[in-house]
Order: structure tokens, then sequence, then C-alpha cells
């Protein structure tokens, strides 16, 4: 397989599409553009500690009893205190069997089917978070790309299953289509747990002929399966996930899918990995070199880009898992958002 193009941040990397105009997003040519950004900050560094210190030791003492009833949904309850940007407008959306949140940035023009709009499904492990926790992102996503952003409060594990998550995405899909939205205006987005969500959305949607305007996951969780994942060299380096977390979480899930009956047999683990096809949305991924899920963030752009789907990587070193939900308080994380924006602008422009 085809090694990834590697260019630093600094350098201007412009390739030219067929129509003749310049074109900051390469068609592939089998092989992933991977470009590593500058950093760590001052503020990232202080922030990985912090999380280290924090984030890792209740993780990993999470990881050893993942099935007692912990409450997980207190997260996103708590995480409604979070003051939102003023001007800022919310609207709650019904889905079939969840719920959305229609949010817009201030000066953003109204979701009235005209003009791209993002899809976004938040991370959390398939089990916790939600609209609040995911708050601030999906504002700076929407200022940034200048577009509303759907946020999906889809079902989660252990009561629901990543089938029922999938199906909730894929009906605030359909919510956006019965708006006059086409598949080239809507961009699927996602981070961490998000974004095996967006890519799993998109194969579904490929499957139905539809293919959106592009893909963005945000350290990526892509591959369910962590035995190659725990074995990555920044598994010593992650601030944030100790090695058993994989653990639990793949036996939460498992759990979960066993108890689902789908026309007479348990629901299955999906990988949408084993699953590329061509034909798939051009996709962007922005990932820490830190993180363990940086091998699912290489592993995906690899098949993607030898698929003929464009892809490109973006390696931010020293950061810590997500660390877009840090903005501003990391300055790199408001470049990255800034960036994710131009590319949704680019990719429905």
């Amino acid at each position: 397989m085809t090694a990834p193009s590697k260019v630093r941040a600094s350098a201007p990397h412009h390739v030219h599409a067929g129509s003749g105009r310049p074109r900051r997003y390469p068609v592939s040519d089998g092989a992933p553009v991977e470009v590593v950004e500058s950093g760590p900050s001052v503020a990232a560094r202080l922030v990985s500690m912090g999380t280290r210190a924090t984030m890792w030791p209740t993780l990993a003492v999470l990881s050893h009893v993942p099935h007692w009833p912990w409450p997980f949904g207190l997260v996103d309850f708590v995480a409604r205190a979070l003051l939102p940007t003023p001007g800022t407008v919310r609207a709650t959306v019904g889905l079939p069997n969840a719920s959305a949140q229609l949010v817009r940035a201030p000066g953003v023009l109204p979701a009235d089917g005209n003009r791209r709009i993002v899809l976004y499904m938040h991370g959390g492990a398939f089990l916790t978070c939600g609209v609040n926790s995911h708050s601030r992102i999906s504002v700076a996503l929407s200022k940034f790309a200048d577009s509303p952003v759907l946020v999906v409060d889809y079902r989660l594990i252990p009561k629901h299953t990543i089938g029922n998550a999938v199906d909730d995405c894929f009906d605030a899909y359909q919510w956006l289509r019965t708006r006059g939205y086409e598949p080239d205006q809507i961009v699927l987005a996602g981070d961490s747990a998000g974004g095996y969500l967006a890519l799993t959305l998109a194969q579904r949607l490929q499957a139905l002929g539809e293919e959106p305007a592009a893909l963005v996951a945000i350290s990526p969780l892509l591959q369910l399966d962590h035995e190659q994942k725990v074995a990555h060299p920044n598994m010593r380096t992650d601030a944030m996930f100790p090695p058993k977390a994989f653990d639990a979480l793949v036996a939460l899930v498992a759990r979960a899918a066993a108890k689902n009956i789908v026309d007479g047999e348990p629901e299955g683990v999906y990988e949408p990995l084993d699953h590329i096809e061509p034909g798939l949305p051009r996709t962007l991924i922005h990932v820490s070199g830190s993180e363990v899920l940086l091998h699912d963030a290489r592993l995906a752009a690899r098949r993607l880009a030898a698929a003929g789907v464009p892809t490109e990587v973006r390696v931010w070193p020293g950061q810590i898992h997500d660390f877009q939900l840090a903005a501003p308080l990391i300055p790199e994380a408001k470049r990255s958002l800034r960036q994710i924006g131009e590319y949704i602008r680019e990719a429905t422009g």
C-alpha cells in the first residue's frame, strides 16, 4: 500500500483539479496527504499534564468495572451550565427515536435548504456526552464554516446499541433531506466515537446512492478492534486513555449489541474500516500526534485513499485527545477548527 505523502504545515500545498482552479484539498492519487502542524503551545502542554493527572486515572478506575451503573448522563447535564456564545441560536429537532439540536453561530443564516449544513455526531465513547458537552465545538464549527450545525443527540450504550445510534444519525440526515438539502450541501462530521458514526453513516448512505459533500473526523475512533491500537507506541504517550479503556469499551459495545435482536439474530459489531469502497465522501481527519487514535486515523486514511477517496490527515503534536473541545483555551484548537471550517466551505462551495 502506498505510503502517505507528508508536508509541513508551514509549506503551501496546492493541487489543481481538472477545472484548472486552485484547490487546497487534492484529488486522491492513491495516497493520503498528511500534514504535521506546529506545536504544542505552553497552554496545550499544561492541559495535557492536567489531563494525565485527572482523566487518565479516572478512566483507569472506570475501565476495571465498566458494567457498574456509572452516571454517565451527568456529563451532558452538567455541561448545560456552559454559557453559550451571545447571539447563538439553538432549536430542538424531534427525530423518530431521539432528538437533535440545530445550532447557528451569530451572523449565520438560517437552515433553509439553500446553503451548506453540517450534520454533527458528538463523541463520548458511545455512552456519554451530548449536545451540551459539545456546544462550544458546534458553535465554533458553525462560525468558521458559516453554516448551521445539526448535532444529533443519539441513543447511547449500554441501554441502547451503536446500531441504534447510527439509525438516529440516519434519521437526522433524512430530516435534512426533507428540508430541501441535497447531498452535496451536507457535510458529515464527528469527533472521537462520532467519527465512527459519521463514517458508518456515509457507508449506509453510499448503499442508497447518496454521497454527501465531505466527511470530517476529529480524533476519530474508527476501529473497535483494539489489539493493534493498544500495541501502538502512543499508548505510552496518550494523556487520556489507559490501555484497559479500550477493553472496557469493546466489552460494553458487544454486551449491548448481544441484547438487541435483529431479524432473529443479535446485532453484530460493525467495523467501518472493513467496508471502505470507492465513492465515499472526500475526508479530512484532525488528530493528535500523541494520542493512540493516531493509529485509527492513519489506517483509515490509507484505506480511503487506496479506494480513491481524497483524504487528508492533519497531525497536531503533543495535543490531548479531542483537544478542539478545549478551544479557546488551547490556541491550536481554534486554529484546527478554523481549518475545518475552511475545508467545509471549500467542499460545499
